[in-house]
C-alpha cells in the first residue's frame, strides 16, 4: 500500500510534469499559429496550473481542484498532439 506522503509526493511531481508539458504546448500552439480555440484551452489550463503551483499543495483549493484541472490538461494536449499530427506535422520537413 502506498504511503499519504509518497502518494502526495507522486501527485506534486505529475502535477509540476504536467504543469511544464502544458506550458511547452502553449508555446509552440501560439508558435505555429494552432487554432484559436485550441491556444485558449491550452493558454486556460496554464493558467489555472501555474496559479495552483502558488498555493500550498495541502490547501483546499489545490486538492479540490488539481484532479479535475490534470484531466482538464490532459484532454488539452491530446487536442494539440492531434492538431499538430494531423496539420504540422506534415509540413515540417525531415532530414
Amino acid at each position: 500500500m502506498t504511503s499519504r506522503p509518497a502518494a502526495a509526493g507522486n501527485a506534486k511531481l505529475d502535477a509540476r510534469h504536467i504543469r511544464r508539458e502544458i506550458r511547452t504546448a502553449l508555446e509552440l500552439a501560439i508558435v505555429t499559429l494552432a487554432p484559436t480555440k485550441t491556444v485558449d484551452r491550452i493558454a486556460t489550463i496554464a493558467g489555472l496550473l501555474e496559479a495552483l503551483a502558488e498555493l500550498p499543495a495541502d490547501a483546499a483549493p489545490v486538492i479540490a481542484l488539481l484532479p479535475q484541472v490534470s484531466s482538464r490538461a490532459t484532454e488539452a494536449l491530446e487536442e494539440w498532439h492531434k492538431w499538430y499530427a494531423e496539420y504540422l506535422e506534415k509540413r515540417i520537413p525531415r532530414g
